[in-house]
């Protein structure tokens, strides 16, 4: 018990001490002009597009999630396709004026921000949450989970080391490597912090939100795949699986079941055989159940990021050997149907609906189990359906034939290129966007009249020359004669 107090007393110095540092540099940093800003950015993203296989391989063998080459690609997503959407970016002076309007907008960055990092995308979320918020003009602090501690502490170090021999400041970039939730705790509510990004899952968000620091999280993706009947099903198939196996899974903003429609079932049901689905039957079905719930309720941390044949394996079945992703058909949305949760892993619910409006409120119904806000995936060549389910649906990220985990982030869409995928208030988050640099500056507006009080007053209303207010006088005074 002792030696655990001590390493939570040493837990909190660090994050204290992290944070004192990074105050310091920052002050410094953001006396920098926009230029030298920019100059310290780029270095970072190179080191860490340089660095994407290395930090791949040991988020790979630290976590044991996932899959080695799919970690390089996030990492370089991180890295250069984040960069080359932020690198044009102004956020410090003045970022935007209207001449005609008379309205100047000045950045300025918000401090030092404490950011969660997660156990399933540990160095892409480092290098992504590093470039913004240094672009932004800010200092930054990681406290990485227990079980990505190694590789998300060499991420902050080559983005470190690469950003001071650009000329930012020495403390600007810190890591934390003795995480506990008391470290944490301190990080996230510390005087001197003046953000948090809060990357994982929903008990971490809740105490982000509720540390007194202003926050920007993230909710569980439970993201539904609807195949419409005028879709192109051995695309859409694809796509999905494209997604679905993707770092296993990994990506909360994977798809987790599938919707469709009965007129078209036995095509999707045949194409998702063809492309390596395996559809559990009989006893497999409560084996399987059993290992993606634990017992009490939630997520069982073993199958996440693991393969298709691996999860079998686990529940005790034998699959085909080109299986890649598990499937089960549901009836019911809940705790007693474990296949309708969020799982981070190949496997995927499957319903059938009779026609688009019923599959339109089985989508609503697995938003609401744990959901809401994040994203749904449309797959239809009918454009007033389409447009029907982006009106319709409590999420923010409405993705229309592209495979969700690429789409959601910005890799296979025109979103913005992020790794904090905002869920709007109805999601518990502080905003529904892709979060970029331009959520991590404050924005001042200087702005200059443009009419006088007197423009205020409402004009004297006249009927065919006479002055309104004149004749109403004229009957009152009559009335009173009467």
């Amino acid at each position: 018990m002792e030696q655990l107090l001590d390493r939570d007393l040493q837990s909190i110095q660090q994050a204290r001490n992290l944070v004192s540092a990074a105050k310091k540099a920052q002050k410094r940093l953001a006396e920098l002009e926009q230029g030298d800003i920019d100059r310290i950015v780029k270095a970072m993203a190179v080191a860490a597009e340089d660095a994407s296989d290395k930090l791949a391989k040991m988020a790979a063998e630290e976590t044991g999630f996932g899959k080695y080459e799919d970690k390089i690609i996030k990492n370089l997503f991180a890295s250069r396709a984040v960069y080359e959407y932020i690198r044009n970016m102004k956020t410090m002076g003045v970022i935007r004026e209207d001449r005609e309007e008379k309205i100047v907008e000045i950045g300025s960055p918000v401090g030092v921000i404490a950011a969660m990092i997660p156990s399933t995308n540990p160095t892409s979320t480092t290098i992504y949450k590093a470039l913004i918020a240094v672009k932004a003009g800010n200092g930054i602090i990681f406290s990485p989970h227990p079980a990505a501690v190694k590789c998300t502490l060499a991420a902050a170090v080559i983005l470190h080391e690469a950003a001071v021999k650009a000329g930012a400041p020495q403390g600007l970039i810190g890591c934390m490597d003795l995480p506990t939730m008391e470290g944490s705790k301190e990080l996230m509510a510390h005087q001197d912090v003046a953000l948090i990004l809060a990357t994982g899952g929903s008990a971490l968000v809740k105490a982000a939100y509720s540390s007194g620091t202003p926050a920007l999280g993230v909710g569980p993706g439970n993201v539904p795949a609807f195949i419409e009947r005028s879709a192109d099903i051995p695309m859409a198939v694809k796509r999905i699986f494209d997604s679905k196996t993707f770092d296993n899974g990994t990506i909360c903003a994977s798809e987790q079941a599938i919707i469709t429609e009965s007129c078209v079932e036995n095509q999707v049901r045949e194409e998702i055989i063809h492309q390596g689905g395996y559809f559990l039957k009989g006893e497999e079905i409560p084996k399987v159940a059993a290992v993606i719930q634990k017992a009490g309720g939630g997520l069982n941390p073993k199958i996440v990021g693991q393969p298709a044949k691996i999860i079998a394996a686990m529940a005790g079945i034998t699959v085909p050997e080109q299986t890649r992703v598990l499937i089960c058909e549901q009836e019911g949305v809940g705790k007693a149907y474990p296949f309708s949760m969020e799982k981070l892993s190949p496997i995927l619910a499957f319903y059938v609906e009779a026609d688009w409006h019923k599959a339109c409120e089985r989508c609503i119904e697995l938003l609401n189990y744990g959901g809401l806000g994040h994203s749904l995936v449309i797959h239809s060549n009918d454009e007033a359906i389409i447009r029907e389910f982006a009106l319709k649906k409590p999420v923010y990220r409405i993705l229309v034939n592209t495979a969700s985990s690429q789409g959601a982030i910005g890799a296979t869409t025109s979103l913005a290129p992020s790794l904090t995928l905002g869920c709007g208030t109805i999601g518990g988050s502080a905003t529904s966007d892709n979060v970029s640099p331009m959520h991590l500056i404050n924005i001042k507006r200087m702005v200059y009249g443009i009419r006088e009080v007197e423009a205020l007053k409402p004009e004297t209303k006249k009927i065919q020359g006479f002055d309104l207010e004149q004749i109403t006088r004229l009957v009152l005074e009559q009335l009173q004669k009467m």
